[in-house]
């Protein structure tokens, strides 16, 4: 560590010589990213753990997310089409419904199911508590999956991302239209968003990201397409360490709301403290640390 900075001096006397008496550009080159990287080294701040952490979550991660906000509103939008589609569909066509939910993974509900069964489901009566169980976890490990395939996949000109959450949209609406059928639309909807509210921004995010990595790609501008794409990845990354951090969250309210939030009213309350918190945190300008 004491013989680096007679190193750097060494290197940069080095390339101060090196075009003059070399015609090897290669090794200017060298000579000059070993120079750049050297400096960092020498001269660079020095951070800590703490420090980074702190940094990626006042200032690296929201801003990040801010930045992306036309994705992400592409990525409700779409979302929100998906939702309603299915939602229809199933109202007019009961028949629709395994078209969006995979019969092993519908947890024994379907348009077959009494009202009574779907009520049980919702507030963890003993003869309810396996269904619930059974589409929580499907729940959680499919929003799980498509986020991290929206962002994997957005490289293909944002295509998979899109359809992904499309779907991700469209399971959600057939569910929402089994339970709107029996009476059940608000009850479901408090049990959904008690969780779901952090779970579904996440994949909106995580689609978000994916989003910007496909356009990028698709109209790079003055960049080339691979540095357009590094560039969004990047950004997608660090959007992605949080989604990751806000689908743990999500599976803690999950676990939670499922044991001890039976209330309606409780579970609403929840869901809006949320997403008040999200909105606060992502889109409310705070002031810069010095």
């Amino acid at each position: 560590m004491l013989a680096i900075p007679a190193l750097y001096r060494a290197t940069l006397s080095s390339l101060s010589v090196a075009p003059a008496s070399s015609l090897d550009q290669a090794l200017v080159d060298y000579l000059e990213a070993l120079s750049a990287r050297a400096y960092f080294f020498v001269y660079g701040s020095r951070t800590t753990l703490a420090e980074r952490l702190l940094d990626f979550f006042a200032s690296a991660w929201p801003d990040t997310v801010r930045a992306m906000w036309r994705e992400t509103l592409a990525a409700a939008l779409v979302t929100l089409a998906g939702l309603a589609a299915a939602y229809f569909l199933v109202r007019a066509d009961p028949s629709f419904f395994f078209s969006f939910v995979p019969e092993s993974l519908a947890g024994g509900r379907d348009p077959t199911t009494t009202t009574e069964q779907l009520r049980a489901t919702l507030y963890g009566a003993a003869d309810g508590h396996a269904p619930l169980s059974v589409f929580a976890a499907f729940l959680f490990t499919h929003n799980a999956q498509i986020s991290f395939f929206a962002f994997a996949l957005g490289i293909a000109f944002c295509l998979p991302s899109i359809l992904l959450i499309a779907y991700n949209g469209c399971s959600l609406g057939a569910m929402f239209a089994l339970f709107d059928a029996h009476g059940l639309a608000a009850p479901f909807a408090g049990w959904v968003l008690v969780h779901g509210v952090t779970e579904l921004l996440a994949i909106m995010l995580a689609g978000a990201a994916g989003i910007r990595i496909g356009w990028a790609v698709a109209f790079p501008g003055p960049l080339s397409r691979l540095q357009a794409a590094e560039r969004a990845g990047r950004e997608g990354g660090i959007a992605m360490l949080g989604v990751v951090i806000m689908l743990f969250i999500a599976g803690i309210l999950e676990g939670f709301a499922r044991q001890l939030v039976v209330q309606d009213g409780a579970r609403y309350a929840i869901a809006a403290a949320s997403a008040i918190a999200w909105f606060g945190y992502f889109y409310i300008p705070r002031r810069r640390r010095p």
